[in-house]
């Protein structure tokens, strides 16, 4: 059975489900799902009331976010959500959408919006809009103890930022923690050729070769820098690259060649210049992040500007690209994740992360591990050098 909710209608439901949000594929834009978990105030209170792709699990099985997928002409974005598992003070879950390549909901196609509950399918009518590039689509929250779904679709200019204000997240003094969860390789089928993975995809399980390579390419115009952070299985973060950073050496080779950077290509004449780190895994590497830098000396320009990509090899018939076309346009934003690789027993799982520092910031990531995985936590590093 179905029913109609307009912005601003609320109904009574059941205090289980999943949240779907649908929308035509359009690759000039980039459309995000995040849930924030909030109290009577309307505030989250601290970093773990923020559900979305790098921080999938929301406390206490209150909320669980799923990748987005593609399905025909759609994309497809999930949550299942469980109110009656909500933390102590947690009163409500707001859904919202952001547009993070800067063009705005407007030309977003057929969105719809549905909570499907106990066999019943609630639509959310959407709203008009205009220059939003960040959107409230719906709330779920208990009223005296009685799970309720509100239409809202109310929009916010200022996208993600203008979100996070709105629910309490202090944008500035916050590091972005996001978190590469080490899928159980059992559970992914290996595959091998040639392979494209964009931000979203599920990771994917290649061949453990004697030795791999991950070469980040951009477009000619500025001098990016790669480096590598290895974390180890005693729990160490090393940093694999030609220059330093505040407390932190320059240093290319770890482990006599294990993780190896092959030279800095610097500002030559080629169309396309790129910069290599050799892997050869051993037991005591559990992963390894190549990062893209390019310091505010270099001038502004973005990552889409300059179709900054990622090519891993493993020298045996198998090489993943994490292709450009998702790169962020904003051109203070100096260093960028694409992807994580990991090491596993079945073999080497790649993870398109696609993670970017905040505008301005110069600070390198920094890696940690909890029980989930490897954990990649944005502007949380040292202080790059001057180059």
């Amino acid at each position: 059975m179905s029913k109609l909710l307009q912005p601003g209608e609320n109904m009574s439901m059941s205090s289980s489900g999943i949240v779907i949000v649908t929308h035509n594929i359009d690759q000039m834009l980039d459309v995000n799902l995040t849930a924030f978990l909030v109290t009577d105030t309307g505030k989250v209170q601290g970093d773990n009331g923020i559900v979305f792709f790098n921080q999938p699990n929301g406390p206490s099985g209150v909320a669980e976010f799923t990748p987005p997928q593609n399905s025909g002409n759609s994309k497809i974005h999930k949550l299942n959500f469980d109110l009656s598992k909500a933390p102590e003070g947690i009163t409500k879950i707001a859904i919202t959408l952001t547009e993070d390549k800067g063009i705005g909901f407007v030309a977003v196609n057929n969105l719809k919006a549905e909570v499907h509950v106990e066999g019943e399918i609630i639509q959310l009518v959407p709203g008009s809009f205009a220059t939003e590039k960040g959107i409230i689509v719906l709330e779920l929250y208990l009223r005296n103890g009685q799970p309720k779904v509100k239409s809202v679709w109310q929009g916010f200019s200022s996208g993600l930022d203008g979100l996070c204000k709105h629910y309490g997240v202090d944008v500035e003094d916050s590091p972005v923690v996001t978190q590469a969860v080490t899928p159980p390789a059992v559970n992914l089928q290996k595959v091998s050729g040639k392979i494209n993975l964009s931000k979203g995809q599920k990771p994917i399980l290649i061949d453990k070769t004697p030795e791999i390579t991950a070469s980040i390419s951009w477009q000619t115009g500025t001098d990016y820098d790669v480096y590598a952070l290895v974390y180890t299985k005693d729990g160490r973060q090393v940093d694999v690259a030609t220059f330093g950073a505040v407390g932190v050496k320059p240093l290319m080779s770890f482990e006599n060649g294990a993780v190896q950077h092959m030279g800095d290509v610097g500002r030559s004449g080629d169309s396309v210049k790129t910069e290599t780190i050799r892997i050869r895994l051993n037991d005591n590497i559990l992963a390894v992040v190549p990062v893209a830098y390019s310091a505010q000396s270099n001038g502004t320009g973005s990552f889409h500007h300059y179709k900054v990509s990622m090519l891993i090899e493993n020298h045996q018939g198998t090489s993943v690209t994490i292709p450009a076309k998702n790169a962020n346009k904003d051109k203070t934003i100096y260093t960028c994740v694409p992807g994580i690789i990991l090491n596993t027993p079945e073999g080497i799982v790649i993870d398109p992360v696609e993670y970017y520092s905040k505008p301005g910031s110069e600070h390198r990531p920094r890696l940690d591990k909890d029980g989930h995985g490897i954990k990649i936590i944005m502007d949380a590093g040292p202080v790059n050098n001057y180059k």
